[in-house]
């Protein structure tokens, strides 16, 4: 078996011209060096040096070796270069995926801030919307999710980033735009339009309509948020939404929010980690640039009441 040390030497006899330079440069005695090259060339079954030559002269497998060597012997100090930024949090990987469609507005200048400050950091999102990502996250094939619907796992710890209240957006000429607060049952009759994911996985069902037994009349799909919103404003049905991505189209006359319910539907959008990476320096890093751009340019949302393993429904 060739050992990297047997690599090394080989290395050192090319760079030095001789075991006695050679052996210097290694640190170890010459008589040291040729026995751990015999003790080598016996291994092998051939020699690997013409020790009759000066210089020495490599043979055809003394000179295999050494291309092993050559190829070997960068990548193994380029690897414990790695591992060293690595254990001084420099570099990593960050593999995102989000269960939010709307989570974009925001993630993605907080991305864009990240990747200056972690230029050695390999970054990458993926959108959860047709994978269950906690399970991917656990595999170690995500390394951080975007959920407001946290499940107790031993392996993952739910870090709060901050609470929003879903609305009901709806036209600005709708009957329901005459209302501030609206019950279940003023949906039955309305068109739901949502994203394309599973009933358990949408708020609106899950807090507000399910547990008051109403249907809508009738739910229409759209991937993107800004098709939901022409839809809505051209009165072709009615969405619910995080209330800080509705803002702008409130403001450009578009449409009208409605609270559900007396009290609101209010959630936590947490970010999931494994424990083992929860204190990876540029992982709480890009959690302090999360919290601190979407309590800056986010309208609406609120300070989270208290971190916690997981809480669903918070």
């Amino acid at each position: 078996m060739i050992d990297i040390r047997h690599l090394e030497t080989l290395v050192a006899i090319r760079e030095g011209g001789s075991l006695v330079e050679a052996s210097e440069r290694l640190h170890v005695t010459q008589s040291a060096l040729s026995h751990q090259l015999r003790e080598l060339e016996e291994r092998l079954g051939t020699q690997l040096l013409n020790r009759r030559t000066r210089p020495l002269r490599f043979t055809t497998a003394g000179l295999r070796v050494l291309a092993l060597a050559d190829d070997v012997l960068p990548r193994m100090r380029a690897a414990e270069r790695e591992l060293a930024r690595l254990a001084a949090g420099r570099t990593g990987r960050l593999h995102l995926a989000i269960e939010c469609h709307s989570c974009f507005q925001w993630l993605m200048p907080a991305l864009d801030v990240f990747r200056e400050q972690w230029p050695e950091v390999v970054l990458d999102l993926s959108a959860a919307f047709s994978f269950a990502p906690l399970p991917a996250l656990v595999r170690g094939d995500l390394d951080l999710v975007i959920t407001s619907d946290p499940i107790r796992l031993d392996a993952v710890r739910y870090v709060p980033l901050f609470r929003y209240e879903l609305v009901l957006a709806v036209a600005r000429n709708s009957p329901l735009a005459a209302f501030k607060t609206l019950e279940p049952a003023q949906l039955a009759e309305q068109t739901l339009i949502t994203y394309p994911v599973e009933r358990d996985r949408l708020d609106i069902f899950t807090a507000f309509l399910d547990p008051a037994d109403v249907e809508p009349a009738e739910i229409r799909t759209t991937e993107l948020t800004p098709m939901i919103i022409q839809l809505v404003a051209s009165g072709r049905g009615v969405t619910a939404i995080p209330n800080w991505a509705l803002t702008e189209y409130l403001d450009q006359g578009l449409l009208h929010a409605c609270r559900l319910g007396a009290e609101g539907v209010w959630r936590t959008l947490y970010a999931g980690v494994r424990v083992e990476d929860q204190d990876a320096p540029y992982i709480l890093n890009f959690l302090d640039i999360a919290r601190e751009l979407t309590f800056r340019n986010l309208t609406g949302i609120r300070a989270p009441r208290a971190e916690r393993q997981a809480a669903p429904g918070s």
